[in-house]
């Protein structure tokens, strides 16, 4: 009986086991042509009222690589850079500066103090406010 069960047991085994592999459900890989890379782009961005000016522009056509950046310093020149790759050449970079640093003259700097308890208003809950407490308020209170 124990050897009928055995190779019954071995005979399921071996019929349950699957001929090939499951098959896979994953996407071909998808195939590229092999040629050089080629493309152009360039950005620009310029607003006057946050002072934010920068801009590039790049050129590739296989292993020859051209293009240029810029951006406006905090001292109020412009750097400009332009550049250039071709293989096996390495990176070369021409950095050029319009206009002057300006460096306007360092204030001291000297906090404006509230000592003081006088009363500003009644609160939503009767409470009173005094300076100390409304400037709290203001500047860390609830958003």
């Amino acid at each position: 009986m124990k050897t009928f069960l055995s190779l019954s047991l071995l005979a399921t085994l071996a019929l349950a086991r699957p001929d090939s592999p499951p098959p896979s459900y994953a996407a071909a890989a998808p195939a590229y042509p092999d040629e050089p890379a080629k493309y152009t782009y360039s950005y620009a961005v310029k607003d006057d009222y946050t002072s934010n000016n920068y801009g590039a522009n790049e050129d590739r056509d296989g292993y020859a690589t051209s293009g240029s950046y810029y951006v406006a310093l905090p001292d109020g020149r412009l750097q400009k850079v332009t550049y250039s790759v071709n293989g096996d050449g390495g990176y070369v970079a021409d950095v050029t500066y319009e206009g002057e640093a300006q460096y306007p003259e360092v204030k001291p700097y000297s906090p404006q103090l509230l000592l003081t308890s006088q009363v500003l208003r009644v609160g939503e809950w009767g409470e009173s406010v005094t300076a100390v407490n409304y400037y709290y308020y203001l500047f860390c209170g609830p958003k």
